[in-house]
């Protein structure tokens, strides 16, 4: 057995600080800066507390290790490495490189171990706050009093200046102290320097005072001393009701003689020289790269066997818990296995088509019905439950030490809503959503995008979709949204015609397991369509489809519409009998170019010359669908404006007649 001392320590330190320095070089480009400066703290935390197994990455109860400056991600690759996870010196060595474990940044899915795309910062941070929320959500939901626990994890975050800058750092660390997550502990790597130089340049905020405004608590600890990196984390496991800060005060690129403390240290390889130089420093051999000590070998090792007994001990733990609770034990599997019902679309709404409904409540009525058959459907508003309808109905609330609730207040904060769900996503056992007003969108698009980067299926609910929003004018009346989630790879938006598409919109956005899926409603009442005239609105799990057509073969107009436009784009088709027009309502076009080439040409036949769109968003995409030898649109491409709804849309032109008017000019073309 291998004592941890802080010999030991120190080289476990100096070798990540070493193979950091190689991979960037190696790689020519990198950050070598933060690995070597956050390297003391790594190896007190990897080596004597946090619980992980490398043979069981995905072990539900293990300690989630966020790094959000995911710059710096030669530590991790360093650590996984070291650990014994999937990672190889030569996956090292290929730091960078095409096809590689070992990208830039750590990417979730492409290198075992890694728990979270990080990279843009201060996204770690509240991806760690969504992590921290499902396992106290986990924990409400499954210990059992008296029994050991089956869920008792921590969630460890190493994050920096440039994390704290940002302002989501605020939002998320502000909603994790109201809710009083303390298994999150954070170590703050306070070194001082950034690309452009010192922090003084831009900040001089009082972190300390910041974090216990915020209702954490805060140590502090010089970040290379190992009895004192030691102590804050003993001292952080016994701290409850908060969650715990600990500023490490770091010197960035520590062991380097010429470029620690300096911004050269931060971006960049140090150079051969330098290298050199902070290896015979070290005491390492300065003539060999990427060398790691047997005695460190053996440590690590030491460690995956300790961590590999826990794990055991915990699968008995579960597997006498389960007997012993089996309504729980099922609950657990439809949660964790995100299970569907096979007759889930029963549970489904009945919409009458006497009645119109806004599809923001048609979606919340929807929505509802389906979380009473889904214990894994939980999730928030940032602030707008009331009128985007995203509220479970006496399913209870989470808040500080009631986390056995389904329904998050994520407050005015769009920036930590969004990357809370991909934490909450990533903890697992969890199926997240959430929601704010369409224009708002804009706010969540970093992690949005880093959703579709993970292929996380999170949904996002986005109502007042469009300039319909009437009187609130500009501002809160989305015109690009649409087409700008449309450009963002891997992401499904659904924007339903009706409360009927609706619900099939929240069924396909339940089977997306592979990305994540925006749903768009209305704040206007809608009419539900009349499905015994029309197609089935189950034809939205195509994306799009021929709603209605007053003739056989070839049309000699297709209408193209989507959302609110449906209801207006059929009632004008409606009224031209002496030709043959089709109308396709096109919720979602990711989901119909997954369909094969018969299907579409099917739906938007080829010999169809005549093609008109009508859609309260920028034109810009509809070419690739609408551009033929006649065709025209009818679009928003000018910011709305403020007054009431129906006088906007005589005003822009999304109204019967215009329509009609629109359709036919297109056949004196």
């Amino acid at each position: 057995m291998i004592k941890v001392t802080n010999e030991m320590l120190a080289l476990t330190a100096n070798t990540i600080r070493c193979l950091a320095m190689d991979g960037v070089q190696a790689a020519k480009s990198g950050h070598p800066g933060a690995p070597m400066g956050l390297a003391d703290i790594a190896a007190v935390l990897w080596l004597r507390y946090l619980k992980q197994d490398p043979s069981d990455p995905k072990w539900d109860d293990r300690d989630r290790f966020v790094l959000s400056g995911g710059h710096g991600s030669m530590l991790i690759y360093s650590l996984l490495h070291l650990a014994g996870y999937g990672v190889s010196l030569d996956d090292l060595k290929a730091f960078r490189q095409d096809g590689s474990k070992t990208p830039g940044h750590p990417e979730y899915g492409h290198t075992e171990g890694v728990e979270a795309t990080t990279g843009p910062l201060g996204q770690g941070i509240a991806m760690a706050v969504g992590m921290a929320a499902a396992e106290r959500m986990s924990a409400a939901r499954f210990n059992v009093a008296g029994a050991e626990p089956v869920v008792d994890h921590r969630t460890w975050v190493f994050c920096g200046d440039g994390d704290m800058e940002e302002g989501i750092s605020h939002e998320a660390c502000s909603l994790a102290g109201n809710l009083q997550l303390d298994k999150l502990v954070m170590f703050y790597d306070s070194n001082g320097i950034t690309i452009e130089g010192s922090t003084a340049l831009s900040t001089q905020d009082d972190v300390k005072k910041r974090f216990q405004a915020y209702n954490w608590h805060v140590l502090e600890a010089d970040g290379h001393d190992y009895d004192q990196i030691d102590r804050a984390i003993r001292k952080a496991l016994k701290l409850t009701g908060k969650p715990v800060l600990i500023i490490c005060k770091t010197h960035i690129g520590k062991g380097s003689p010429n470029k620690q403390d300096t911004a050269d240290a931060h971006g960049a390889p140090l150079g051969d020289e330098e290298i050199r130089l902070t290896k015979e420093a070290l005491g390492f051999p300065a003539d060999q790269t990427f060398y790691v000590p047997e005695d460190v070998r053996a440590l690590f090792a030491e460690r995956a066997s300790k961590t590999k007994r826990q794990r055991s001990k915990w699968r008995r733990i579960f597997k006498e818990w389960s007997a012993a609770n089996p309504e729980k034990a099922a609950q657990w599997k439809a949660q964790y296995e995100d299970l569907l019902p096979a007759d889930i679309e029963a549970a489904l709404p009945v919409f009458d088509p006497e009645k119109a409904v806004a599809t923001r409540n048609a979606s919340g009525t929807v929505l509802n019905a389906l979380a009473a058959k889904l214990p894994q459907l939980v999730g928030g508003s940032a602030d707008l439950a009331p009128s985007n309808k995203t509220w479970l109905k006496d399913m209870g609330e989470i808040k500080a030490g009631e986390f056995a609730g389904r329904n998050f207040h994520f407050g005015i904060r769009e920036l930590a809503m969004a990357a809370m769900m991909n934490g909450i996503q990533l903890h697992g056992g969890y199926r997240v959503f959430g929601g704010t007003f369409f224009v708002f969108s804009d706010y969540c698009k970093p992690a949005l995008r880093l959703a579709a980067l993970m292929k996380l299926p999170v949904i996002f609910v986005f109502s007042h979709d469009s300039f319909y929003v009437g009187e609130d004018g500009p501002t809160h009346e989305p015109v690009e949204q649409l087409a700008s989630l449309r450009s963002m790879p891997n992401v499904t938006v659904i924007r339903p015609a009706d409360p009927t598409e609706t619900a099939q919109a929240w069924i396909a956005a339940l089977k997306n397991r592979k990305g994540p899926t925006c749903i768009l409603t209305t704040r206007q009442n809608m009419k539900v369509i009349d499905r015994k005239k029309c197609a089935s609105a189950a034809n939205l799990a195509k994306g799009a489809y021929t709603l209605w057509q007053n003739g056989e073969g070839v049309p000699d107009l297709t209408i193209l519409a989507t959302g609110s436009e449906v209801e207006i784009a059929l009632a004008a088709a409606q009224q031209m009998q002496d030709k043959n027009v089709s109308v396709v309502s096109m919720p979602s076009w990711e989901l119909f170019e997954k369909q094969n080439k018969f299907y579409r040409d099917k739906v938007i036949d080829p010999d169809c010359k005549r093609r008109l769109v009508v859609e309260a968003a920028s034109s810009f995409g509809w070419e690739r669908y609408a551009a033929t030898r006649s065709f025209d649109m009818i679009t928003l491409d000018t910011f709305g404006a403020s007054g009431p709804y129906k006088k906007l849309a005589e005003r822009f032109g999304f109204t019967v007649e215009n329509v009609v008017e629109k359709a036919r000019a297109l056949f004196l073309k």
